[in-house]
C-alpha cells in the first residue's frame, strides 16, 4: 500500500482479520474458569471478577484507531529517525500472561517521513494482540516498510515475560531481547551498527 498523499490522512483501523471481543461470552468464560479453579464465582468477593476480567482483556486485545499523518521529506533528511523506549505491553499467546518492556523504532526516511508519535502508536497496533515477541517485532518493521516506503527499518524489543518470572523457571527480572533488520539496515552494517549504538542495545 503507498504512502499517503501529501496533505492527506489515512485511518488506521484494527488490524484487518482481527475479530472483536465477545464480551459476555468471556464474561461466562472466566466465570466457569473460577468455578474449575475450586473459587465461588458468586461469593461477595468474586461476583463481578468475570464482567471486570471479559473488559479488561478486551482493552488489552484491541487497538486504538489512529490516523497515519506523513510528511515530505522536502529537505532531504537521509540519517536515522529512532525513537527510543517506546512503552510495550502485551500478552503473551501460550500463556495469556502479560510481557512488558519498550521498544526501539528507527526508519532511514525516503520520500516521506512519519509524524513521531506514530511510532509508538505502530508499536501499540500490533502489541494490543495475543503475540509472541518474535512475531510483534518482526509485524512492525514489516509494516512500516509497506506504509512508509523507507530505505531501512530497525525495530529491537526488550521485555520480561511474567509467563517465565512468575511461573516455570521463574526467572524474575530476566529481559528478552528480538530484533529486526529491513532495507539498508540489515545490508549496511555501518548503518546497523549505528541503529544499534543508538539504542543502546549490542549488535
Amino acid at each position: 500500500m503507498a504512502p499517503s498523499p501529501a496533505g492527506s490522512y489515512r485511518r488506521l483501523y484494527p488490524v484487518d482479520g482481527r475479530a472483536g471481543v465477545d464480551l459476555e461470552a468471556a464474561r461466562r468464560a472466566v466465570a466457569d474458569l473460577l468455578a474449575a479453579l475450586g473459587k465461588d464465582p458468586s461469593s461477595e468477593h468474586l461476583a463481578d471478577t468475570p464482567r471486570r476480567v471479559a473488559h479488561a482483556y478486551a482493552e488489552m486485545l484491541t487497538p486504538r484507531e489512529f490516523d497515519l499523518t506523513t510528511f515530505p521529506n522536502e529537505e532531504g533528511y537521509d540519517e536515522l529517525v529512532l525513537a527510543r523506549g517506546i512503552p510495550v505491553q502485551s500478552l503473551c499467546e501460550h500463556h495469556m500472561l502479560p510481557f512488558q518492556g519498550v521498544a526501539h523504532v528507527g526508519y532511514l526516511p525516503g520520500e516521506r517521513i512519519l509524524g513521531l508519535s506514530k511510532l509508538a502508536r505502530v508499536v501499540e497496533l500490533f502489541a494490543r494482540d495475543l503475540q509472541v515477541q518474535e512475531r510483534l517485532t518482526k509485524q512492525v518493521a514489516d509494516w512500516l516498510l509497506e506504509h512508509l516506503a523507507p530505505r531501512g527499518v530497525g525495530v529491537v524489543v526488550e521485555a520480561e515475560h511474567l509467563c517465565m518470572s512468575l511461573r516455570g523457571v521463574r526467572a524474575a527480572g530476566s529481559r528478552t531481547v528480538t530484533s529486526a533488520m529491513l532495507g539498508a539496515l540489515r545490508d549496511d552494517a555501518r548503518t546497523r551498527q549505528e541503529f544499534f549504538a543508538l539504542t543502546g542495545v549490542q549488535g
